[in-house]
């Protein structure tokens, strides 16, 4: 017995040896290949800022769930309790895991809270594990939803800034090997790869302090005008930044059941509109720079309509008579500026127009922005060219108008429009000269002026330019005379101007339904606070009181003195 166990002792010590020695590496291998893994180390997306640094899209560590059908298979009978956990219905869970049990992977629910995920962990159900990834997080909500725009559950650009910026703010997912036990946990990391490289924070030109104000007031005159949609894009004149841009009806990017594109498409970039009498001043300023015309040159609109080609295609709303070219846009005269049009070279006019970037795609770069519409002057009619002139037969966006004013704003010099903030402005090109630049900004004060149409948009305080448009709709069979566009663009202070803004209104319903009367207002209210959040100084404050003060002593106050 002794003897057998000796025989028995040595022959194991060989075997042993022979297994750690002889066949070390094949045993190596096999062991490696059923615990070490590579696995995936996720890279969160970078986040996107506001222009002061206030997070707008940031991304939350989740965890998802996975299975590998292959070795969950035994475990069938867990699969209500694992349903349960996940939250699943246990009809689709048995169908997904029978479905793929060729397979090796399979989601079986994606971005789950990591303290929730750990409880099927918990659970020991074999063949089920958990990958690290983020989820897109909007703090500030719809409020800026449609310049921001969402991602894909892979946290993929979809929309917005998202979408068009997705190569800056995509990170790179790195690798590593680890050991895992027989249930699939990780025991061990055993090297480093290649290393995640996080996505780069991208900080965007908008001003989340204004944005917050112009959501609220377009929201208001929604509701208050029983309008069915409406814009607002306000740039920052200096430097062509794109400082607030909203649009009602808005959607919340942090709940994916509203991802609809009639609700997440930004109107102000893809939507395009006839802009009515908002058009005026780019005519006038054409006109200005023929050097035949002047502010205090004068232009016979009676009596009140024009008839060309045997057409009635206008009408002022009474006899003006003759007036000078400031009153033709205080007063909003379509008769006055059609004749204007008329007296200029077709491709003057459009060159003109041009310049003011209508109907030319912005330098923003925002996904599916549109051109609008500025037909070849070759293909002009009179009647036409003189309808062009107060905002029929050419279409705009909110944001290419609002960069026409803004060009105005900055004398003459037309910058790129950005949605990145700046720390130098972009170089500006020549639009228009100086002094037409200086002629439009008084007449545009003019307007409103409380004679002019635009009296509404006045500041306390501050002097402000601008222009009414109000636009008949186009539908089947021509333009309807219920259906209304109501548009007030301009800028503020007058002197150093700083903001440009264009306010769009669309169908109001409500008994008013002009420019002036529904637009206006709102670019008061938005750009009087955004003037004093930006601590903006006041350029129309109130003549000081003098006080006469005698260096007499003793001087009784008589009724003379006082």
């Amino acid at each position: 017995m002794l003897s057998g166990v000796l025989v028995a002792g040595v022959i194991l010590e060989g075997r042993i040896l022979y297994l750690q020695v002889f066949n070390k590496d094949f045993l190596s291998a096999q062991g490696n290949d059923r615990h070490v893994r590579t696995v995936q180390i996720s890279a969160h997306r970078g986040s996107i800022t506001d222009r002061n640094g206030e997070p707008l899209g940031v991304s939350t560590p989740v965890d998802s769930i996975w299975a590998n059908p292959q070795k969950l298979r035994p475990a069938m009978n867990r699969l209500g309790e694992l349903a349960q956990i996940l939250e699943l219905d246990e009809d689709w869970l048995a169908r997904r895991i029978t479905s793929n049990l060729e397979r090796e992977f399979v989601y079986l629910r994606r971005h789950m809270r990591p303290d929730h995920a750990a409880r099927a962990l918990q659970a020991g159900i074999p063949g089920i594990a958990t990958l690290r990834e983020y989820r897109r997080y909007y703090p500030a909500g719809e409020v800026v939803g449609h310049l921001v725009g969402f991602t894909n559950i892979d946290d993929v650009g979809q929309e917005g800034l998202e979408y068009e910026f997705d190569y800056w703010l995509r990170g790179e997912s790195g690798a590593k090997r680890v050991i895992k036990d027989r249930l699939g946990r990780v025991i061990e990391d055993v090297e480093l790869v290649s290393p995640a490289r996080p996505g780069k924070t991208l900080r965007a030109s908008l001003d989340l302090r204004l944005q917050y104000l112009a959501y609220r007031e377009l929201k208001r005159a929604i509701e208050e005008n029983q309008a069915i949609s409406g814009s607002i894009v306000v740039l920052d004149v200096e430097t062509g930044e794109v400082l607030a841009m909203v649009n009602q009806p808005s959607y919340n990017p942090n709940d994916r059941s509203q991802f609809n594109a009639t609700r997440y498409r930004n109107r102000a970039v893809t939507d395009i509109f006839e802009p009515g009498s908002s058009i005026k001043p780019f005519v006038v300023a054409a006109a200005l720079e023929t050097g035949r015309y002047q502010a205090n040159s004068l232009v016979d609109t009676s009596p009140g309509y024009l008839r060309l080609e045997g057409q009635l295609i206008t009408q002022d709303s009474n006899n003006l008579g003759e007036i000078d070219v400031t009153t033709i846009l205080a007063k909003s005269s379509n008769v006055g500026v059609a004749k204007l049009a008329l007296d200029l070279d077709q491709e003057m006019l459009w060159s003109a127009l041009s310049r003011f970037g209508i109907g030319r795609v912005t330098d923003s770069g925002f996904p599916g922005e549109s051109a609008g519409v500025l037909n070849d002057p070759q293909y002009w009619r009179p009647v036409g060219q003189a309808t062009l002139a107060y905002g029929y037969g050419l279409s705009v966006t909110s944001l290419q108008l609002a960069q026409a004013y803004a060009v105005i704003a900055a004398d003459g010099l037309k910058r790129p429009i950005s949605l990145v903030a700046l720390d130098e402005p972009s170089n500006a090109e020549r639009s228009i000269s100086i002094e037409t630049a200086t002629a439009l900004k008084g007449m545009l004060e003019a307007v409103v002026s409380p004679v002019g149409t635009g009296n509404r948009a006045a500041i306390n305080h501050f002097r402000v330019a601008g222009k009414t448009g109000t636009a008949w709709k186009s539908g089947i069979g021509g333009y309807s005379e219920d259906r209304y566009l109501a548009v007030f663009g301009g800028f503020a202070p007058v002197v150093n101007p700083k903001l440009a803004a264009v306010v769009v209104i669309d169908e109001p319903r409500g008994e008013a339904y002009y420019g002036g009367d529904v637009a206006a207002p709102v670019f008061s209210r938005i750009i009087d606070g955004a003037l004093r959040l930006l601590a903006v100084a006041p350029d129309a404050l109130p003549e000081p009181l003098i006080t006469a003060v005698s260096h007499a002593e003793n001087v009784p106050r008589t009724e003379e003195h006082q």
